[in-house]
């Protein structure tokens, strides 16, 4: 009976362990994506830090989880000749699937890679935790990389990862200071110093700094002889006595009057017109008066005239003949023989 007690133990332990497994196993299987679409990619960088499961995202949206981690030469063995190996057989080939629900509507996998999807790896902050982010770039700055096999999944690019651009850029930083030659640098360096210091001990750059100093000296005399302080005196006191005279009752008065009659000529300028248009009226409707009085005057003024030398005649007549204007005309000649 103890026997049968214990076997039933084990018995009842082993169940549960067997239960706690599968338990566990489909808590950490039930995110997985189920029937995705299946992408790959590879990296010539490592990638330390991504595991099977690590999640998938576009600009931080969760997509999918890798589903494998390989190294190529293993995934495609006799895909490649063995002068490629050195180059091609170094990269790592990481497969992914996608919730195509997730995904939504998108262009053609040879369209969207045309316009520059590219994949990288990403770390998640503190934790350093990587996974795969999805993201559209230049595709002139990152071309796809041709392989000489033909991939098993749907073919997306990688790109460098923002770690690996810093350091391929400290690598090109420090590959270019490591051909400075910095003994023949300080050389030169030394050597312009010494010019340098001959210059300003005995040279021409010595003549120059005593020449400005002595330029400087007299420039300084020049203005302390000329007074600036008392010259900006006056000139304070000139601008005070401006600005009170400018604000003094009587200049305030002047600009006034100086205002109203402004406004007066300015109204007097507009009535001007129509005062020169009455006048050049009048004068046109005195000439024309008088230009019919001229008309009626003349033959007055011929009548007038032709009176007056009948007039003269007569006179000049009774001068001669004072008898004429009781007796007639003149006596004739036989009356005067008798």
């Amino acid at each position: 009976m103890a026997n049968k007690a214990v076997f039933l133990r084990v018995g009842l332990l082993v169940v549960v362990g067997v239960a706690a497994t599968v338990g566990v196993v489909l808590f950490l299987g039930k995110n997985q994506v189920r029937h995705g679409l299946e992408y790959e990619t590879y990296f010539q960088e490592s990638v330390q830090g991504l595991d099977v499961g690590a999640t998938v995202k576009y600009r931080g949206v969760t997509l999918g989880q890798v589903t494998e981690i390989a190294l190529v030469s293993a995934a495609y063995p006799n895909d490649t000749a063995v002068d490629d190996v050195r180059k091609i057989f170094q990269l790592v080939v990481v497969r992914y699937a996608v919730d195509p629900a997730k995904l939504g509507a998108s262009p053609a996998l040879d369209v969207a890679v045309a316009q520059g999807l590219r994949t990288r790896l990403a770390s998640q902050g503190l934790t350093g935790l990587a996974y795969l982010e999805l993201d559209f770039v230049d595709p002139k700055k990152f071309p796809v990389q041709a392989v000489p096999w033909t991939p098993l999944r749907g073919y997306i690019p990688s790109m460098p990862s923002t770690v690996a651009q810093v350091q391929d850029a400290v690598t090109v930083v420090m590959d270019q200071v490591k051909t400075i030659d910095f003994a023949k640098l300080a050389g030169k360096l030394q050597s312009v110093m010494d010019d340098i210091d001959g210059q300003m001990t005995s040279g021409e750059l010595k003549a120059v700094l005593t020449d400005t100093a002595a330029v400087t000296h007299v420039l300084r005399q020049s203005i302390e002889a000329a007074h600036l302080d008392e010259m900006a005196a006056d000139l304070r006191a000139s601008a005070a006595s401006l600005k009170q005279l400018s604000g003094g009752k009587e200049t305030q008065a002047l600009l006034a009057r100086t205002t109203v009659a402004v406004e007066q000529l300015n109204e007097v300028t507009k009535r001007l017109p129509a005062m020169l248009n009455a006048l050049q009226g009048t004068v046109r409707r005195g000439d024309d008066g008088l230009s019919d009085v001229t008309g009626a005057l003349v033959p007055v003024l011929r009548d007038a005239r032709a009176a007056a030398a009948n007039l003269r005649d007569m006179t000049e007549a009774l001068r001669r003949y004072p008898a004429a204007a009781l007796l007639g005309g003149p006596p004739t000649r036989e009356g005067n023989t008798r």
